[in-house]
């Protein structure tokens, strides 16, 4: 074939996708929905103009469309990649974990369902063995990633709905192509009642082999892409070979699945990404994965929709029956899943709740696409599978992708306006009249302003700006006249602006590099978990969001058994330094936050809204400030390291600030600017790279802070730290209990503990020590301890103990002291005295 002809009709394909946007904006359709469209309308005309004798001009450019090297490897192996990679790293991985039940419910389960009940629906009404009936189920139970998120985003729907039916289509391909290989098999050697329980085993080897070569493979490019950081156009082509590599290393090199492979690949390049790349370099990264998605995504559609005609070629009036049981079974297992299995698991608080009107939507928007049509167009390639099944898998396969595409698709943005979830809630209503009323009013000032310092001609400005104070009067007397908005209302949209105010300030100072890429996702979905939470709980929902993002979660908890218990320091390591940066950050941002408050809250909402929102502020501000001075307190040397961090990665900024403005005042030339960018940039890669924290060392520094300690020479200081164990334990946490032999002592490092005996309460904080009494007393031991705040304890054993108290005078008039406090007799004290 011609290959000027074929590069003609490709490039003729881009300008197809260039004019199916803007149709499909001024039509209100999915663009996915226009893209198959107009690929089965050139689809149809090629065989048109190939098959009639009115001309034989246009015969070329029929065949060379036709002949178009269209496979089901194409698919699967060039475009699938692209748009799974692009997806997952356009994801906010940490808030779509708050709904990851739902999503693996839909992602695997349903597809399981639905493969089962197309399968044996077709078996009862159709002449097709079980075997290919649970074929065309795989086939036709996975919702298409390119179709369903470009139709989601288009129409606006809510975040949380987007993010689960992202997530659906993301993972689901993985467990439908798996099912369709193993169904595959069978039919190709003629098993027709295959086991079904032998053939799902296989799903966990699948699944964990595929995500295991794609994390793999991640961790090696992320290794490479770092060796090129300096250079991101080599970055950016280590990045477009990682899905290929993945996914060909999981297909052919294991046998697993390599959709799973380029999820996870996606996902550790999406969580890591940020903190090993420069932030510039991830942010033209991502845009380039943008736009080869967006060209993957239309060619994947036009070159499947193209594939429409002929696979449909042969159908018969009965198959219309068949695509119609195809249908009602597809849609009954979804619907069973939606209002059957997933209310259950809320009930037993095994997932979150997911209100009806949201799976209303999901159930209607579970699109298929090219991906069905590419598993459909594999079957048809194999000449090991009967013809008769070719045929059939080629219709009803073809048939049900159309339904959803066209009738689906074309729907869903009017089912998502009946269900409401397109519409503004009435405090939404409210805010916007009360925004547009206060920008207007700057505005005006603006203008005012601009107006005066060109000197424009008086009676032009007059008219204009009687023009204009029509429009302000109005939208001062639509937001004035709102009176549904009550004060606790106020306060829940003031702090919903809050939020999304911190959002934008941390988005400038990331592009600033005042805060690493590395802590951006993490504070990014804490201020999303900030907006969330205040629109669903108001005050006390914000409230418990702020708290959440300062607390130890469940991953440190486990970081610190692992250390306590096996000694394994480094999870503790890393993730305690994450902490002190996410601090330092999240103190950076609330301080920015204050003017905000004064300068925008204060006009729409009164002065009653803002100062409830600065007392709420300084809460926040009092609880990042109380962290860090407990983190401080622990690891002073790191905190200071950190701190001189920050301070030359700021003076970093202002100098290339500076540079900037002289380039762009002329000032230097390209040469000279280029030059002192380059300089800048090796400094700066210097200043990005975080201290490292020691704990062995750290527990020396803490050491010397205790004051019966003082005594101690260098040499018998640095003993004493090997001795100690360093013990971090959780607020509310029990250290002793009533009636145990206790044989250490503990030394409060920070953070504080409460000791209850007989009733009695004593609060013991920091540079204080405890267990002591059990040691040199003879009584039996009847005191509990808990942790009252997050605490650092240093643990030295009783015979360590008590050589040291021989040797230090201080410690053991400290002990003394406590002894006295509590009116307990320590007679081997006196005698280590003698």
């Amino acid at each position: 074939m011609d290959i000027v002809l074929i590069t003609a009709v490709i490039a003729s394909l881009f300008l197809v996708i260039a004019a199916a946007e803007p149709l499909a904006a001024r039509l209100r359709l999915p663009y996915s929905v226009i893209l198959a469209v107009l690929g089965m309308m050139i689809g149809v005309a090629a065989l048109f103009f190939l098959r009639t004798e009115l001309t034989d001009a246009l015969n070329p450019v029929a065949e060379a469309i036709l002949g178009l090297p269209i496979r089901s490897n194409v698919f699967l192996y060039v475009f699938l990649p692209t748009l799974l990679f692009q997806a997952t790293l356009g994801m906010n991985l940490r808030r779509m974990l708050d709904d990851w039940v739902p999503i693996l419910v839909l992602a695997v389960v349903a597809v399981v369902v639905a493969t089962l009940s197309v399968g044996y629906a077709l078996a009862w009404v159709s002449p097709l063995p079980l075997v290919a009936c649970l074929l065309i189920g795989a086939i036709v139970s996975t919702t298409d990633p390119s179709a369903v998120v470009s139709i989601f985003r288009s129409i606006s729907a809510p975040r949380r709905l987007a993010r689960i039916i992202e997530g659906e289509s993301l993972l689901n391909d993985a467990a439908a192509i798996a099912l369709f290989g193993l169904f595959m098999g069978f039919v190709m050697r003629g098993v027709p009642d295959p086991e079904i329980g032998p053939a799902l085993a296989r799903f966990p080897i699948l699944i964990g082999g595929g995500a295991a070569a794609g994390w793999l493979a991640a961790r090696v490019g992320l290794w490479v892409m770092a060796l090129f950081g300096r250079h991101e156009l080599a970055v950016i082509s280590v990045s477009v070979a990682l899905p290929y590599l993945a996914y060909i290393g999981a297909e052919q090199s294991i046998g697993a699945s390599g959709v799973i492979a380029v999820v996870a690949a996606g996902l550790t390049l999406n969580l890591a990404g940020p903190g090993r790349l420069p932030p510039q370099a991830w942010l033209n990264l991502r845009e380039v994965w943008d736009l080869l998605a967006h060209w993957a995504g239309a060619l994947i559609f036009i070159l499947a929709a193209l594939l429409i005609p002929r696979l449909l070629e042969g159908t018969r009036p009965g198959d219309f029956l068949l695509i119609g049981v195809v249908i009602l079974a597809a849609i009954a297992a979804r619907a069973v899943i939606l209002f059957g299995l997933l209310p259950l698991l809320t009930l037993l608080r095994a997932s979150p709740v997911v209100e009806r009107p949201y799976r209303t939507a999901i159930l209607w928007g579970g699109l298929r696409g090219a991906v069905t049509l590419a598993l459909a167009l594999a079957v048809t390639e194999s000449f090991r599978v009967p013809v008769e099944v070719k045929r059939l898998v080629g219709i009803l396969a073809t048939g049900f992708t159309l339904f959803t595409l066209l009738v689906q698709g074309t729907t869903l943005r009017m089912v998502i306006g009946w269900l409401g979830l397109d519409r503004l809630s009435s405090i939404d209503e409210a805010i916007s009249r009360q925004v547009v009323a206060v920008a207007l009013q700057t505005v005006r000032e603006d203008v005012a302003r601009t107006t005066e310092a060109y000197a424009l001609s008086r009676d032009i400005v007059r008219s204009e700006a009687k023009a204009f104070g029509e429009r302000l009067e109005l939208a001062v007397k639509a937001a004035e006249d709102t009176t549904d908005i009550l004060e606790r209302d106020r306060i829940t949209l003031g702090l919903i602006a809050l939020a999304g105010f911190e959002r934008e300030t941390i988005l400038d100072r990331v592009r600033e590099r005042t805060i690493s890429g590395a802590m951006a996702e993490p504070i990014l979905s804490d201020a999303d978990r900030l907006i969330e939470a205040t629109r669903v709980g108001g005050r006390n929902g914000y409230q418990r969001a702020a708290r959440r993002s300062v607390a130890y979660g469940g991953a440190f908890r486990l970081a610190v058994l692992l250390h306590n218990r096996l000694r394994l320091s480094a999870p503790l390591v890393r993730m305690t330094s994450d902490r002190f940066e996410r601090l330092l950050s999240q103190r950076l941002i609330l301080r920015d936050l204050g003017a905000f408050v004064d300068t925008r809250i204060r006009r729409i909402h009164g002065p009653r809204v803002a100062d409830l929102l600065h007392e709420l502020l300084a809460r926040r501000i009092d609880i990042v400030e109380t962290a860090l001075e407990g983190l401080r307190l622990q690891y002073p040397g790191h905190a200071e390291e950190l701190e001189r961090r920050f301070i030359r990665r700021t003076a970093l900024r202002m100098e290339e600030r500076e540079y900037t403005a002289m380039r762009e005042d002329g000032l230097i030339g390209a040469e000279v600017y280029t030059a002192l960018m380059q300089d800048l940039a090796g400094r700066r890669a210097l200043a990005e790279a975080r201290p490292r924290l020691d704990l062995a060392v750290q527990r020396a520094v803490l050491v010397r802070q205790f004051p019966f300690f003082a005594d101690l020479d260098e040499a018998a200081l640095r003993r004493l730290s090997r001795s100690l164990r360093t013990r971090y334990v959780d607020a509310g946490r029990v250290i002793v209990r009533k009636d145990t032999p206790l044989r250490s002592v503990y030394f409060i490092a920070s953070g504080a503990v409460e000791l209850e005996r007989a009733g009695q309460t004593w609060r013991l904080g920091r540079g204080e020590m405890f267990g002591q009494m059990a040691i040199l007393s003879d009584r039996t031991r009847r005191t509990e301890v808990r942790t009252i705040a997050p605490s650092t304890l240093l643990v030295l054993d009783e015979t360590r103990f008590r050589s040291l108290l021989k040797r230090s005078a201080p410690l053991r008039n400290a002990v003394r002291a406590s002894a006295e406090k509590r009116g307990i007799e320590l007679s081997s004290l006196e005698e280590m005295e003698l």
